[in-house]
């Protein structure tokens, strides 16, 4: 059992939501629902709670009504090995969303995800603190993350 599980809480739209990011993930799965039987907050017979996993991730999704929202001071961090990994999470996570700098981007329900390249950390931690000012130069330019973009300006010779 995982020990420390993410819990997102949607306003009404938990169960559209696990469908969505299920349906992108390849290693995904919902796991068990709870409907509300009419004790619980929100419609009768609308999704409750419910658990689901993400590339090996296990989330609990709550409909808990208006109460709160969610706010990029937390976000979903995708480590990507390839750019068409990249460029298909990108598109898909920003569906009826917002793309924002810096492989950001909150989805159409509110929640923040960064899809970001393994190749940035390869490309920014490195001792020579020019290329990895320059990656990140480059990386400050850029909404989706661009591979080739990130490797060329590591290997500028400034």
């Amino acid at each position: 059992m995982q020990k420390i599980t993410p819990f997102l809480w949607f306003n009404d739209n938990a169960e559209e939501a696990i469908e969505m990011y299920t349906g992108i993930f390849k290693n995904s799965e919902i796991g068990h629902k709870v409907y509300n039987n009419g004790s619980m907050p929100g419609a009768k017979g609308s999704l409750f709670t419910a658990t689901f996993w993400l590339e090996g991730q296990q989330f609990m999704a709550l409909n808990g009504g208006p109460m709160f929202s969610f706010s990029p001071a937390i976000s979903l961090f995708v480590n990507c090995e390839t750019q068409e990994e990249v460029d298909e999470l990108w598109e898909k996570l920003s569906a009826g969303g917002q793309q924002q700098r810096c492989g950001w981007l909150q989805d159409k329900f509110g929640v923040s995800w960064q899809i970001i390249p393994s190749a940035l950390q390869r490309l920014i931690y490195v001792q020579d603190a020019q290329q990895a000012k320059r990656v990140m130069d480059a990386m400050l330019q850029m909404n989706k993350m661009d591979i080739a973009k990130l490797e060329e300006a590591a290997r500028m010779d400034h």
